[in-house]
């Protein structure tokens, strides 16, 4: 998505030399008691760059807007700029998704860069006024309930390549000390990750196995297209998606988060034919999270009549995903609500009846 009003940061932190002062403020660390608990138990909202149909991706503002139409997770992309800081953004480089090629100003910024085997020329990520992952996290923590975060550790092979801190650890160690610091720990449903629920998601499977040894949270793989191979091992689609690999990759991932059409082949914009993917990874009891859910015409195949809770309906309840990227969080939600409403603790429901009656028998 464009982001004019991101080129207008970068050149206002050009002008004044950069600021110190957070986009964000540091988590309050609300008490979990009174924060209502991450549904469990239907497929998990998952807010990709935020609310993004809406507003322009992974800004403070498209996460606060997701939140508030009832997203389970905020999903992001995490990068680290030249001098390390880990920080939210979708590609490595400007071009694609703000319009910096329009002012001559930076045009001395340009850089070429091997990036996942191919020769990029553009402007690439440095200093600049993006929302970091400290940032991200707060928005999450300080929501009135409990939302989950799924930040995926973006290129990390080029990140390794071209950014270096000082005491010598890499892009992942360094994600993972970012979240332990605020106290993301424990494993998938355990008590402390239903507190504080992440996953973390990447397309680099020797990043995701390297991480497994620094932290027990919940991974995800991702998988892209059929015809793109993964950014670390050059594995074809068919090797990641093969039982024998699923069978390696269970001990390390609680899921995959393959592109949709992978799962139901698409032709001429109408479904086709429904791949066995979704039914061998459950049979090794990995969720399937599919991206990317959109309401624009032109991203909704024909078979849904131009209708997103027909397109939500058919994944949910005919292919049998547990959760959905969308960038329209609140149609989801709303799918959600009117399908599977949250659960009412009745137990709790009568308790508080009771203290309310007591209390008036007090006064």
């Amino acid at each position: 998505m464009n982001s004019p009003c991101l080129i207008y940061f970068v050149f206002l932190l050009l002008l004044i030399g950069g600021s110190s002062r957070p986009l964000y403020p540091l988590p309050s660390r609300r008490n979990d008691r009174n924060r209502r608990p991450l549904q469990t138990f239907r497929p998990f909202n998952i807010a990709h760059r935020g609310s993004n149909g809406e507003i322009p991706e992974e800004t403070a503002a498209a996460y606060m807007r997701a939140i508030e139409e009832g997203a389970d997770f905020i999903e992001s992309d995490i990068l680290a700029s030249k001098d390390g800081a880990l920080i939210c953004f979708h590609d490595v480089y400007l071009d694609d998704t703000t319009d910096i090629t329009k002012y001559k100003e930076f045009s001395g910024r340009k850089r070429t860069y091997e990036v996942q085997g191919q020769n990029i020329t553009g402007h690439f990520v440095g200093k600049f006024g993006i929302i970091t992952f400290e940032e991200f996290i707060s928005i999450a923590l300080d929501a009135h309930r409990i939302v989950g975060i799924y930040p995926e550790i973006k290129n990390p092979v080029f990140i390794n390549q071209h950014v270096k801190w000082a005491d010598g650890k890499k892009f992942e160690d360094k994600f993972v000390e970012t979240l332990e610091k605020y106290g993301y720990k424990g494993s998938y449903l355990s008590k402390q990750w239903l507190k504080q629920p992440v996953f973390i998601q990447s397309f680099a499977p020797t990043s995701l196995l390297y991480i497994s040894k620094l932290t027990e949270l919940p991974k995800i793989f991702l998988i892209d297209d059929t015809s793109t191979p993964t950014q670390d091992t050059n594995q074809s689609y068919s090797e990641i998606t093969s039982d024998k690999y699923f069978d390696y990759i269970k001990d390390f991932v609680v899921g995959i988060g393959p592109w949709k059409d992978t799962i139901v082949t698409v032709s001429n914009n109408y479904l086709q034919t429904t791949t066995d993917l979704v039914a061998r990874a459950h049979a090794r009891n990995l969720q399937v999270h599919p991206y990317t859910f959109r309401n624009e015409n032109k991203y909704l195949h024909f078979n849904f009549s131009e209708d997103p809770y027909n397109e939500f309906d058919y994944w949910i309840n005919k292919i049998g995903v547990d959760g959905l990227f969308t960038d329209f969080t609140g149609s989801f939600h709303q799918y959600q609500e009117w399908t599977s409403p949250p659960e009412v603790n009745f137990h709790k429901l009568v308790d508080n009846i009771v203290a309310m009656i007591a209390g008036f028998r007090g006064s």
